[in-house]
């Protein structure tokens, strides 16, 4: 047994499930070959000494080499992955091997009561025989039942096993029986004539607390209770991850040496699918790490936040119908909302067809803060293919990077240092490109505001230009990017 020891000494606090599962299947084996061995050795004493109380103690090991082999069995199953009948696994395998256990135990206190009982009413002295064999075996017995118990406790802490646990309680029992029946022969020795049949009286009380305690476990992880601070634990976990609003709900249950669940939270509803899954996997990090081997599924439920405001509100509405927009315009018209915007169409589309997207729009958007709620859109064609164009000649490039320094001097606005320009000929004209400096200390608006003014002026004094697009650097950057 010291083998087992050696091995769990090492065994890391966080083993992957298969070294989890070796780990189980090693202990339960070398649990049935300790009970073999024992066995055989206390029939032999039960046959020279008499003993009621060893006799008994060698039929409860006959017993012990059907448990521990169901035992092993049990670990083997439960360690199977899950199946299309199985969706949670096997591991309730463990629960039903304790179950067993439980049972055992109890009718085997059952039959020490009756026979230790029987004898008392009739009377019947059995005359024991102690000789230093048998108590060489019974010290033999408690010193290898003590080493599972201690072995068996560990893995099963360690590994979650329901069967394991189940058998170092059966263990304990087999000790403090031995320890009992030890006790009932030196009582022999020393002339008490029914002292052995009172050791087996206390054998039994023992045996049957034991499986009352081991029953009582058993039937709570079949009935899937809760293990006692796991769920506050996880749900304090969940709630301290960032993105996660409120936690809705919360189920946990032990299955097989690992916490299975589900919760619920809630998020906000104007994140990103990304976010949301990013969230997630945060969360499932958080679990692993609380309660480690955790298979918690999680359940994510949009909601309006408190802080949610009213552009992110009409933003959201038109990314649920997939319609595109922009310019969006909110503002509070006395005890009305206002809201206007762009929305962007197929160019192919009728009037007709635009104009049934743009009311569907209007509606959700009305249904969302109010009938009253004034909305007005303005329909563009939206630009769904990319066509083809060339850089401008030289001269045009040039042209265009004096009328934006023109312009730019001549408004006396915050933008300066105009560089970077760039100018693609297409078919719809040209696209100018270029980079300027401000202020950085400039509101975004305000510089918005400014690079508007350059390209209205730009635009008239050059038609051919159909787009400008502007990258405004901080004066402080240094070179041009």
């Amino acid at each position: 047994m010291s083998s087992t020891q050696d091995g769990l000494e090492g065994t890391p606090a966080r083993a992957s499930a298969a070294q989890m599962a070796q780990i189980k299947q090693r202990a339960a084996i070398l649990s049935v070959m300790a009970t073999l061995l024992l066995t055989g050795a206390k029939i032999v004493g039960a046959i020279l000494s008499g003993s009621l109380a060893l006799l008994t103690d060698a039929l409860q090991g006959l017993i012990d080499v059907g448990s521990t082999l169901f035992t092993w069995f049990a670990v083997r199953v439960s360690d199977k992955p899950a199946d299309d009948e199985h969706h949670y696994g096997h591991g309730k395998v463990e629960a039903l091997a304790a179950l067993v256990e439980t049972a055992i135990l109890f009718t085997l206190a059952g039959a020490i009561l009756w026979e230790a009982g029987n004898r008392l009413w009739t009377g019947l002295i059995e005359t024991v025989s102690v000789t230093p064999i048998v108590i060489g075996i019974m010290l033999l017995s408690m010193v290898v039942d003590a080493i599972r118990w201690r072995s068996l406790t560990k893995v099963a802490k360690e590994t979650g096993s329901e069967a394991l646990a189940a058998e170092a309680t059966h263990f304990s029992a087999d000790f403090v029986g031995s320890a009992l029946v030890l006790a009932g022969l030196v009582g022999v020795w020393y002339g008490v004539a029914r002292a052995d049949t009172i050791a087996a009286f206390a054998i039994a009380a023992f045996t049957a607390l034991s499986a009352y305690r081991l029953g009582r476990r058993t039937i709570d992880t079949l009935l899937d209770a809760a293990p006692k601070g796991v769920s506050e634990r996880l749900r304090e976990g969940a709630e301290g991850v960032p993105g996660v609003v409120g936690v809705n709900w919360l189920k946990v249950r032990p299955t097989g040496g690992r916490i299975h669940g589900e919760i619920g939270i809630t998020v906000s509803r104007t994140l990103p699918l990304e976010r949301v899954a990013a969230i997630r996997e945060a969360l499932t990090a958080e679990f692993e790490r609380i309660e480690p081997g955790a298979a918690i599924a999680v359940t994510t439920d949009p909601v309006q936040v408190d802080d949610e405001t009213a552009l992110e509100r009409v933003l959201l509405i038109a990314l649920k119908l997939k319609i595109p927009v922009h310019h969006v315009s909110v503002h509070t018209i006395g005890q009305r909302l206002s809201v206007s915007l762009d929305m962007e169409v197929e160019a192919r589309l009728t009037l007709g067809e635009a104009h049934e997207i743009a009311t569907r729009l209007e509606a959700a958007i009305r249904d969302e803060f109010g009938g009253e709620t004034e909305v007005e859109t303005h329909i563009e064609p939206m630009e769904t293919g990319a066509p083809a164009g060339h850089d401008a000649a030289w001269d045009t490039v040039e042209d265009i990077g004096k009328a934006l320094a023109t312009e730019s001097a001549t408004l006396k606005g915050p933008i300066h240092d105009i560089h970077n320009v760039r100018v693609r000929q297409t078919l719809n004209g040209l696209v100018v490109n270029y980079h300027c400096r401000v202020d950085p200390a400039l509101d975004v608006a305000s510089v918005h505001a400014a690079v508007d003014q350059i390209e209205r002026a730009v635009r008239i004094a050059r038609p051919q230009v159909c787009r400008l697009v502007s990258h405004a650097e901080p004066a402080i950057a240094g070179p041009a990017s």
